[in-house]
């Protein structure tokens, strides 16, 4: 079970993430509480293991900025909320230096089992453009970090057969009081977190980081050997 911790803010909420078993950190570089500088992102990735990766999210910024981001931060993936992810993915393809790992969005807030959420993650495009698919609540208003679950009952059917065509990675409202009932619902590659690990914006509770990941971990565990 692949598990990211997102919107690090400062090197000792990233240590505490990867010496609990976090595959990835995430850098929020678009406005938000838990926004961090390319050059202080820098300050704390130079620090971490080289196996761990380090992912920025961006909302609807240009190529060029992601990728000078990207350099200057050290990043090793991009994750792009936005409304034109599959444009951006091909672009950032062309134009980067090293091998990044893109991770697209989708937004849940506008699905609604129709065929217009269909489309996005169906699109032969898609399953192509990425390494992996992040279902997230969010809004048009606030693309992540809203604290808030998409509707798991209604989505189950669609996000289960999507995960038969490309790595899911669930997002929105998940702790680590819930993340294992997300797990036995969806059967997701990875998970993602911000606010259920943190005790304010920005600044993480290193105890809910430790809990989350072992319910994680541990729930994928159960599921195989079943």
């Amino acid at each position: 079970m692949w598990v990211k911790i997102c919107g690090n803010t400062n090197l000792e909420d990233a240590q505490a993430a990867v010496a609990a078993g976090a595959d990835a950190l995430g850098f929020i570089f678009a406005p938000s509480p838990r926004r961090i500088g390319p050059k202080d992102a820098a300050r704390i990735v130079r620090e971490l293991p080289a196996s761990v990766e380090k992912i920025g999210v961006f909302v609807n910024q240009k190529p060029a900025v992601i990728l000078q981001t990207v350099e200057t931060a050290g990043l090793t993936g991009v994750q792009l909320h936005g409304d034109d992810g599959l444009e951006i993915s091909a672009e950032l393809k062309r134009r980067s230096r090293n091998a990044l790992k893109i991770y697209g969005v989708l937004g849940m807030w506008n699905f609604a089992g129709d065929s217009a959420g269909q489309a996005i993650a169906w699109e032969p495009a898609s399953l192509r453009a990425f390494s992996a698919l992040l279902l997230d609540s969010g809004s048009r208003e606030q693309r992540g970090g809203t604290g808030r679950s998409f509707d798991w009952e209604q989505a189950a059917p669609f996000v289960r057969l999507l995960a038969g065509k490309i790595n899911v990675v669930i997002a929105g409202g998940l702790s680590a009081a819930n993340v294992s009932q997300a797990i036995r619902n969806f059967r997701p590659w990875g998970v993602d977190v911000v606010s259920g690990v943190e005790r304010e914006p920005g600044k993480k509770d290193h105890a809910k980081v430790r809990e989350f990941i072992n319910a994680a971990k541990s729930s994928r565990e159960v599921m195989h050997e079943r």
